[in-house]
This record gives structure tokens, sequence and C-alpha cells, in this order.
């Protein structure tokens, strides 16, 4: 990737910056943010896979000081961040006709497809990232179709109970990591265990039991498998 700074005054020259790796994306993304005011804007362009996305988010996670979450905006095409030097709004401008269009950017657009997808016959419609109790039942205002709430422990959408979401208009709901962050935790305290003291013994994370999960994992049959072809 590399990053072209174009003059925005007189007194500015063009300069082309060879980023070879994440690692340098990143670094150049520090030095970016540092740089930045309230009120300035970057704009980046390139195809596919050239490493806006990357910057984009190594930037916001700069300015935040925390490796926070940063998804593309390429579904909802803008994304708001609360940062503590100043507000940052990350946007895709790539389907934008024109610059009046950028008015239309937010929980509005993503109402506005979100119509357009039920007139399309649509059967059950999904509204990314809603940020607010308020923008969920702005949602479910709109729409007489099934709708789906993604519940994903501390990200953008409150996760709220199955009562609570049937009152904003939501009738089905996924949970997609739940799991696999508390599995993810439980690996981080036994490996971390493990670590600091050489061994799994006296470990204080709860195991599940060796004979337990190997008959989850259908081994019983490969046994009786075994068993009846011996000869």
């Amino acid at each position: 990737m590399s990053a072209t700074a174009g003059p925005s005054s007189p007194s500015t020259t063009a300069t082309e910056l060879a980023l070879p790796d994440l690692a340098a994306t990143r670094a150049f993304a520090a030095r970016l943010a540092a740089c930045l005011r309230p009120g300035d804007m970057v704009g980046l362009e390139g195809d596919l896979g050239a490493g806006k996305s990357e910057l984009a988010r190594a930037v916001i996670r700069a300015l935040a000081g925390a490796e926070i979450e940063v998804p593309s905006p390429s579904f909802t095409l803008v994304q708001h961040y609360d940062l503590p030097r100043f507000p940052v709004v990350h946007a895709d401008l790539y389907r934008l006709s024109d610059a009046g269009e950028v008015g239309e950017l937010g929980l509005d657009e993503a109402l506005r497809r979100g119509e357009a997808y039920a007139k399309a016959g649509a059967d059950v419609l999904f509204i990314e990232s809603p940020e607010s109790e308020e923008e969920m039942r702005a949602i479910g205002r709109a729409f007489d179709l099934p709708l789906v709430a993604n519940m994903v422990e501390k990200g953008r959408t409150p996760v709220l109970a199955k009562a609570d979401l049937e009152s904003l208009g939501f009738r089905l709901a996924i949970f997609p990591i739940a799991a696999m962050l508390a599995s993810v935790k439980a690996m981080a305290g036994v490996y971390g265990h493990l670590k600091a003291t050489g061994s799994t013994a006296g470990c204080p994370q709860p195991l599940y039991d060796f004979g337990d999960l190997s008959l989850l994992m259908g081994f019983q049959d490969v046994w009786d498998f075994d068993k009846n072809h011996a000869d």
C-alpha cells in the first residue's frame, strides 16, 4: 500500500510513502493520528484490498488509545466514534453518486435500504449495528417484517433480554460469538495458569470431563466400529 498526501494549501507538496506491511501501515496510522485535529478530513482511495480499512482502523484505534472494535462501514456506510480528543466519523462513500447523498448516511440510509429489500420480497430483515435502544425502536417501528437482532457482547448494539427485544419489534435474535468469547476466556485462564506454574494441576478454571468430551465428539461410534470389525 502507498499513502499519498495531496496539496491542501499552496505550502504543501504531494508525498508518496511506501507501506510494505501491516506493521508499517499501523506505524504510519499512529503518526497520522497524532497530526489530526477537529474538523480534519482524511480521504482514502484505492483498489479493493489496498489496505484502506486497515489504515482507517489503525488511525481510529490510535485516536482512541485502545484496541476498540472498528468494523468496516461497507454495510452501514457510516460509523460514529466518540473518542477522547474529538468525535470521529468513518464513512464508506463508494456507493454515493454525488456529494448531496452524504446527508443520507447513518440510520436513515440503513432504513431506506431495508425498505428496498422489503419491497423486493425479503422475508426477514437485518439492519446492521443499531447503536442504542432508540435506534432499535426506530427500526422496529419502520417494518412489519420479522427483524433480526445481532447480539454481540461488548459490541455496538445493546445486548438485551428476549422480552426487551420483542417490545422493540424484533422477533429473531442471534448470539454468534458468546460461546467463543467464553471459550477464549477459559483458554486464556488455563494457559495463563500453565505459563505461571508449569502445569495444569490445580488450575482454577473448570475443565470439561475428558470422557464426556470423547462421547460428545462421537468417539463411541468409532469404538463400536473397531469392535465390530476387529476380525
